[in-house]
């Protein structure tokens, strides 16, 4: 019998990474996505991506999906009773692990486990301790596609945003930006790739700075 299990997913590259490994290891069902989305901005937290194109992302993965609402600016204690009564709600209908897409990050693991180790769950990290170069150039050569859509221009530079998650974009980083943009150098926004359905058809709009980020914004194809 499969273990149910819940997928925090922020709709890049690391969470399809995570959820790739989850699905070929053939111990787990995917019970749902869960996601941090901004209240009257309807989009998602950090990342800026509309939720249309989140909801369209959840359709071609064939998942259900749960947003958990946070306000904007929200602090950390905010966040924290959002994601627990969320939890706590899947956890009452037998859902004790949480999946993560974290690499390397030692911080972020501990207050991950912290957090749900509060209300008596537990997390698994798949792609945990990987090489990030060798990870960044399985996820081109897997045919996962992805474009960067938030870049902190205080590590990476603006032009950066909007551009594919390709070869050539690897290849122009600077080497002290990580390969998977573990350290917040960047964000992405996964369209297309061999756990969907099919790719979703997207459309770039302008680029703009916001909150010292710079963020691309993407639309559904069909409003453009």
């Amino acid at each position: 019998m499969k273990e149910p299990v819940l997928v925090c997913w922020s709709g890049g590259k690391d969470s399809s990474l995570a959820l790739r490994e989850i699905m070929a290891s053939g111990r787990y069902e995917v019970v749902a996505l869960l996601t941090t989305v901004t209240a009257g901005y309807d989009r998602i937290s950090m990342h800026g991506v509309r939720c249309a194109l989140l909801d369209q992302q959840a359709a071609a993965l064939g998942l259900p999906l749960r947003k958990v609402a946070i306000s904007p600016g929200a602090t950390n204690a905010e966040y924290e009773a959002a994601m627990h009564a969320a939890l706590l709600d899947y956890k009452s209908q037998g859902i004790t692990t949480v999946v993560f897409g974290d690499l390397f990050l030692e911080e972020i693991r501990k207050y991950r486990d912290r957090m749900l180790g509060e209300i008596g769950l537990k997390a698994i990290y798949p792609v945990w301790g990987l090489d990030t170069a060798q990870l960044a150039r399985d996820f081109i050569q897997a045919g996962f596609q992805a474009i960067l859509v938030c870049v902190d221009p205080k590590q990476l530079d603006p032009k950066f945003s909007g551009r594919l998650f390709d070869a050539s974009l690897l290849a122009e980083f600077p080497p002290k930006v990580d390969p998977c943009g573990e350290n917040g150098e960047f964000h992405t926004f996964v369209f297309a790739g061999p756990i969907f359905k099919h790719p979703l058809k997207i459309e770039k709009g302008e680029v703009v700075t916001r909150n010292s980020f710079c963020f691309c914004d993407l639309l559904p194809a069909a409003e453009v």
